[in-house]
């Protein structure tokens, strides 16, 4: 399913600063896992061993034009956008990770399915798996890949709805107390 970058940024109350109009069909939080560069809206998330707006450049030269970043000094935003990064969409929010699960909520929202979630301390991906395999002859399943279960692997399992799916499953891990609500 593609998004119109302005639906997205309504959807994630963003400013946006640029110009050009596209669809964003993949997300993407690691440069190493680029494939459709077009029609990719970068997250750029910042986390105890990195911060994404280091990969913008880098992005920007494989192709890519939309991003979601959080800058200190917000006004400097155009200048960045259109000296550094001409025909680019920059999405400013307080927060990409919160943008990034707000996007995904509201992309879940358009889906009437059943969803069954898996938690627990070990073993996620592997009942992930097993309920998988027994309920694929007869159920269209779009599910979390491999042990996507952060913070940051939800919102992109969740991203993978769309309108053939007739039941997903995911798995959520917890990293620290209160995090599951």
């Amino acid at each position: 399913m593609s998004y119109a970058i302005e639906e997205i940024t309504k959807l994630i109350e963003a400013k946006r600063v640029g110009n050009t109009g596209t669809t964003i069909s993949w997300l993407l939080t690691d440069s190493r896992s680029l494939c459709f560069p077009e029609e990719t809206l970068f997250f750029a998330l910042h986390t105890q061993r990195n911060d994404g707006l280091h990969y913008i450049s880098e992005l920007y030269a494989r192709g890519v034009r939309n991003f979601v970043i959080t800058l200190s000094k917000p006004e400097k935003a155009e200048d960045i956008v259109f000296s550094d990064f001409p025909d680019s969409n920059f999405l400013l929010v307080s927060n990409p990770l919160k943008a990034l699960q707000r996007l995904a909520e509201k992309h879940r929202n358009r889906f009437q399915i059943p969803v069954i979630g898996i938690t627990g301390s070990n073993g996620k991906t592997v009942v992930k798996e097993w309920l998988h395999q027994l309920l694929a002859p007869e159920r269209n399943i779009v599910r979390s890949p491999r042990s996507y279960n952060s913070q940051i692997g939800v919102p992109l399992s969740v991203w993978q709805l769309n309108e053939n799916a007739d039941l997903a499953i995911f798995e959520g891990g917890i990293s620290q107390p209160g995090e599951m609500r």
